[in-house]
């Protein structure tokens, strides 16, 4: 079954400008820009995530921090080499901006279909909370991937847990950055962001098996 490159990987945020944008790179004589949006929870907590924006849509009159908009795109990946180490990066890459919002869409929304690319892992935390790690490829033009990890709960997980190497699975969720610490050789403690898809549900497309299977 052939995919829809344009379906297999879709991204809405409406959230809040949190910082101004900053040149990232430029590509076939167009600038590209970074900056970060924050977006809520139904906890009330938030999350704070990268976004890249060409210049073509950078409207210098509404884009101000603290401004409210709505961004409609797909999350990219790429490897960034610090001491000669790859460092897997997300970002959201904007394909249409709106300052005319929606408030009671949802406003952390993914869709990804992709394959499974590294065996799942399964943990358990202190609590006997369950969770399993995925990473994705998502197919992208010009035969391109980008590899984006997914971290799924509760009986969810224990279902991921089977999932092979190989196997096509869709899945819905949100986009979320994740504090951590990270110790390093000399004892220092450097603080660290994560972003990463939190799944909801989960849906098998195709596996060795050709099992078609859902999740929620």
């Amino acid at each position: 079954m052939k995919t829809d490159l344009r379906e297999n990987n879709i991204v809405t945020l409406i959230g809040k400008i949190v910082s101004d944008y900053s040149f990232s790179h430029e590509m076939y004589g167009e600038a590209f820009y970074t900056f970060n949006i924050e977006t809520s929870r139904l906890s009330e907590a938030t999350d704070t995530l990268p976004v890249t924006i060409s210049e073509r849509l950078i409207d210098k009159n509404l884009f101000k921090i603290g401004a409210l908009i709505e961004i409609n795109g797909q999350i990219r990946s790429y490897n960034n080499i610090v001491d000669n180490k790859n460092h897997l990066i997300l970002t959201v890459f904007v394909k249409e901006i709106s300052f005319n919002l929606d408030l009671n869409k949802n406003p952390n929304q993914v869709l990804l279909n992709g394959y499974v690319c590294k065996m799942p892992v399964y943990r358990k935390t202190p609590f006997g909370r369950e969770i399993a790690d995925v990473l994705l490829a998502v197919n992208r033009s010009y035969n391109k991937s980008d590899y984006i990890p997914c971290i799924i709960w509760g009986r969810n997980a224990k279902f991921a847990s089977g999932l092979e190497v190989g196997d096509n699975i869709k899945i819905y969720g949100r986009m979320q950055s994740r504090n951590y610490q990270k110790k390093l050789e000399n004892g220092d403690i450097l603080e660290k962001t994560a972003y990463e898809i939190s799944v909801s549900k989960l849906e098998v497309l195709q596996s060795n098996t050709d099992k078609n299977e859902e999740i929620c």
